[in-house]
């Protein structure tokens, strides 16, 4: 459990590096966004390359895809964020 919060914390400064901008997230949403990235990068990988979700242990891939997920939440975080600010 506690190398979850350590991929997910590194997977959300990734994605927070990774994507243009400002994004006004502490310590604990870059945490939060970094385990939900892990989770949806996780449910792509299985959708699209058939990995097992279930399978143990570290893997770069595992990480790749929780910095993809990552860039995903926090793109749209920042989208929506724009329309109702603007809007």
């Amino acid at each position: 459990m506690i190398g979850w919060l350590f991929v997910g914390l590194f997977a959300g400064l990734l994605g927070r590096l990774l994507v243009p901008g400002r994004q006004p997230l502490g310590f604990l949403k870059t945490l939060g966004l970094g385990l939900a990235g892990s989770l949806l990068g996780g449910f792509i990988s299985t959708l699209v390359f058939g990995t097992d979700p279930m399978d143990p242990g570290f893997h770069a891939s595992g990480l790749l895809m929780s910095t993809v997920g990552s860039v995903i939440l926090l793109a749209g975080y920042i989208s929506y964020k724009r329309r109702h600010i603007s809007g």
